[in-house]
Formats: structure tokens, sequence, C-alpha cells
């Protein structure tokens, strides 16, 4: 049997129609994360009425929370189902986002167009890193804050990414993540560093416990280690 593609951004729109069914456990996982995500994002911003970037937003589970906050949000992703199914659930609850197809690399916005961008789960996809960081330090206006998650690259995450979430739990389909791709903290701080972001605190993500499901609830971890958080910020 063939190895199974490593990467593979075609997983996105393959349940694009089953996104907010619940029905998947790997993307309920990916529901998960949203609110521990979030409840270390919180103590870095203040989302009422900020104009924010949701890069990668595939069908919307982080574009919907910052929307629920007050949030003027925008989500960007090239998974052009999982952008309709975004749409569509949006439309159906009443939540006014706009969605557009695109890629990190080429933001389709003018200069300085947003508050805050938005970054989880997305990095360690993305075919040119210091491109995507460019970008976002470009769209974002002066002031403004990117807040991130990112796979750390070492043998303990890619044992935990590869070996445990994708071979064995099946939390995540097998082909998802390129361990080649993930990025140490030191590496990406060097990269918003030489855009002019100003680097902030970082924190790990991880399971917290087991949900009636038996899924993972999620939130903030001491340890960076396999999954960790950030914030930095772009001067006046």
């Amino acid at each position: 049997m063939a190895k199974p593609e490593r990467n593979d951004l075609g997983i996105y729109d393959d349940v694009a129609a089953n996104w907010w069914s619940d029905e998947i456990r790997w993307v309920r996982t990916l529901k998960n994360l949203v609110p521990g995500r979030l409840k270390w994002f919180d103590r870095h911003i203040d989302w009422q009425e900020k104009t924010v970037l949701d890069l990668g937003c595939a069908g919307g589970f982080m574009a919907e929370a910052l929307a629920e906050k007050g949030a003027e949000v925008t989500g960007i992703d090239p998974a052009a189902q999982a952008i309709e199914a975004a749409r569509a659930h949006a439309a159906e609850t009443g939540l006014d986002i706009r969605y557009d197809v695109g890629v990190g690399e080429a933001l389709p916005y003018e200069d300085a167009a947003f508050d805050a961008v938005v970054c989880v789960d997305v990095l360690e996809h993305v075919s040119d890193l210091a491109k995507v960081i460019s970008e976002i330090d470009r769209v974002l206006k002066p002031n403004g804050t990117f807040l991130y998650d990112t796979i750390n690259r070492n043998s303990l995450a890619r044992f935990a990414t590869i070996t445990v979430a994708e071979d064995l739990l099946k939390l995540l389909p097998k082909g998802t993540h390129d361990p080649a791709l993930f990025i140490r903290p030191g590496e990406l701080e060097d990269i918003m560093k030489k855009v002019g972001l100003s680097v902030g605190p970082t924190c790990g993500l991880g399971p917290r416990w087991i949900n009636r499901k038996g899924d993972f609830v999620f939130g903030p971890l001491p340890s960076r280690a396999i999954i960790y958080m950030g914030v930095a910020l772009k001067p006046e």
C-alpha cells in the first residue's frame, strides 16, 4: 500500500459537506481546539469591534467564535469547498462574516487592513513561511496583533502528531502533516523579527481532559514541546 501524501490539504474540501455536523471525529477535534486557544488569546486582545483576519479559516470554527465575541471577521482559505461550507453556516446562524478563497503567501487585502490576524493550525502547512509572515505584517495595522499556533519540530512532536494522533488514535487523517514543515519557536521568532514584528509571550497548547464523546478538551499548557501558541505586535 502506498504511503499517504504528506501535508495533504485536500482533506478539508473532502469533508466540507459535513464540517458542522459533528459526525467526523477529527473535525470535532479541530472544533474542540478553538475554546482552548481562545482561553489564552483572550488575555492578549479585546475582540470587540476589531477587524480580524482568520488566515486559514477552513470551515469557519474560529471565525464564528471571533464574530460571536464582537469582532468584524474576514476568513480566508485555499479550500474552496470548505469556504462554501463556512459561508453557508454563517448565513444559517446570522453571523456577518466575509469569506474569501486565497493563500497566505498572497493575501488579497490592502495594507494595514486589520487590527488582528489569527493563524491557527496553518503555519506548519504553508509553502513559504517567510512570505506568509511578511504578508501578515503587511495587512496588520500599526499596533495590530498577530495570534498564532503551530507545531514544534522535534522527535516528541513528531511522535505525538504523526504516530499517535494520525496513526494510532485517528484524531487526524493520515498524511495531514509533514513533520519536515514543523517549526521551532526560535525559527518563527526570527522570521517575525525580520519583518519588524515585536515578539510577545508564548504558551503550550494540548489536551487537558476528555469529554463525554470521548474527545479531547484542549487548553493552555506550560510546555511548548508539541503545539505552541504565541502573540506578536506590529509597532506603530
